[in-house]
């Protein structure tokens, strides 16, 4: 998805008419009368650290100056004055604030241009891989001190290694986005989950808003401002705000989905006049995360695979195409497909012996499948997929239609009439949607009308900082969705049921398929 971009940018360069004996207005109120009505407002907010430096910053510029702003709702703060021709860069950070990975971006913010992108392993792994261990932790004595220093140290390293990539000096970041979890903004912010996983799961606040970077720790200009994405509730967090907004959903005509795969499926449908949004427990399987072999995307790893339906050998594809040593969840899902069209697994998804012969092998009594024998493997030992994980894939991919399903069929829309299918995040990026279609995890719609659009919480907080006018939507998005609890939803778990073959118990459902079979 092409990056969205405008000139209603965050810098304003005014010039001020200098005091005279005739005009003795005030230095802040001469700076806040003239960018009031030059951005249509009656609210500019200047801090007094900066109000006590404005007398000498106005004179040393000839009261021609470049005022760096941030808003939050109709109130606009200053957060940094410089010579309107100072021509040293003003920059933003965008932050996709994930609980596995956390992804930085660096933006001019004078073009919009993105400077630098990195990511780093988020360093409360530490604590505990999940979010649950990180909660229980943070009830713990200093324990959300300590989660929360973690995680602002990783990120001060993070931006003294771009600052230096980019020459741009830390002070020279006035603002940033940081888009997360309700749980994982809880954590960056030092605040305590505990309720957010106890009935009836209460964040401390849904909407963080606008906060000092320095009141944060954050390493950058000490007047900087960070917005924190708002959550709907405990389970939908401003990740998927910012996801929104990045994919368009909230401004098109036709009804859209989109669908964002990490621990969970996070699913949004909808569009300029309603949003719906629901998430369900079908992501591990789907992310590799379930299989013996399975591992994140990374060199090395299985991204494609495709199967001769005659002599039944394997096509292996790797990320950087170095030698295999796992598979991710795109790669799963090809395997799966290919499994299922050449005849290797039944519709139930369990392996035929007739037609996988020698590679159909029994360890500790459970059927393994060798997809890459010891020889080839960059491991040193056969690469394989056991009963067992192709049982966990069928649950995750029969848990992903059935949340489609269900959601769609909440609101009167069929599968068939979604204009647009947009998959986010780093599963996104790898997934064939072909091979999913064929193991029944998404519907059976034209190949076009699927998109990836990546890192989208990452997309959206770059939006942000790219132009005012993102802004006014934050709120617009938030207010728009209705949440659907799955938990208690009886038609999903009739669904479930159904799904749990492959394509469907229902084959009319995907049309495609059986014209392969």
């Amino acid at each position: 998805m092409p990056m969205k971009k405008d000139t209603a940018g965050w810098i304003k360069t005014v010039t001020l008419a200098p005091p005279s004996l005739q005009d003795n207005t005030a230095d802040a109120d001469r700076l806040k009368k003239t960018l009031e009505s030059r951005l249509n407002t009656d609210c500019v907010e200047i801090d007094f650290p900066l109000l006590k430096n404005l007398p000498d910053r106005l004179r040393e510029c000839n009261y021609s100056i470049r005022c760096i702003l941030f808003k939050d709702n109709k109130r606009w703060l200053l957060a940094g004055i410089t010579a309107a021709n100072d021509s040293t860069p003003v920059a933003g950070l965008a932050v996709d604030l994930g609980t596995t990975r956390v992804v930085v971006r660096i933006i001019d913010l004078s073009t919009g241009t993105i400077k630098a992108e990195s990511s780093f392993d988020n360093p409360q792994i530490t604590i505990g891989p999940d979010i649950l261990a990180r909660i229980h932790f943070a009830d713990k004595d200093n324990g959300s001190d300590k989660l929360k220093e973690l995680i602002i140290n990783g990120l001060n390293g993070e931006i003294a290694m771009l600052c230096n990539e980019t020459s741009i000096r830390p002070d020279q970041i006035y603002l940033l986005a940081v888009a997360g979890n309700t749980a994982m903004t809880h954590l960056f912010l030092g605040l305590n989950p505990r309720w957010i996983i106890r009935e009836p799961y209460i964040p401390v606040t849904n909407t963080p808003g606008i906060v000092k970077a320095e009141e944060l720790g954050i390493k950058v200009n000490p007047f900087a401002r960070t917005f924190i994405f708002p959550n709907v509730g405990s389970y939908f967090g401003g990740d998927l705000i910012a996801g929104i907004l990045y994919s368009g959903l909230n401004k098109m005509k036709d009804t859209a989905i989109m669908v964002d795969v990490g621990t969970n499926a996070e699913v949004v449908l909808g569009n300029e006049n309603w949003l719906i949004a629901c998430a369900g427990a079908a992501g591990p399987a789907l992310e590799g995360g379930v299989t013996q072999m399975g591992m994140m995307a990374a060199p090395g790893v299985i991204d494609r695979i495709s199967i001769d339906p005659q002599t039944h050998e394997f096509d292996i594809h790797t990320i950087a195409e170095k030698p295999p040593r796992g598979i991710c969840g795109s790669g799963l899902i090809d395997l799966a497909c290919h499994l299922f069209l050449s005849g290797m697994i039944d519709i139930r998804g369990k392996f035929k012996k007739s037609a996988c012969k020698h590679l159909l092998k029994e360890i500790d009594e459970i059927r393994h499948l060798v997809i890459v024998p010891e020889e080839k493997s960059a491991t040193g030992k056969a690469l394989t997929i056991s009963q067992v994980d192709l049982d966990s894939l069928i649950r995750s991919k029969a848990a992903m239609y059935t949340i489609l399903e269900t959601i769609t069929s909440s609101v009167g829309v069929s599968l068939s009439d979604l204009s647009k299918f947009y998959v986010a995040g780093t599963f996104g990026s790898f997934i064939k949607p072909k091979s999913a279609i064929s193991i029944g995890m998404i519907p059976d719609l034209p190949i076009d009308r699927y998109e990836a659009i990546g890192n989208s919480s990452l997309g959206g907080a770059t939006m942000i900082l790219q132009s005012s006018k993102y802004m006014d939507r934050i709120d617009k998005i938030r207010d728009k969705i209705t949440y659907l609890e799955l938990n208690v939803n009886q038609e999903f778990m009739n669904r479930f049921s159904a799904a749990k073959f492959l394509p469907h118990t229902d084959t009319s459902l995907f049309p495609s398929v059986v014209d392969q079979i």
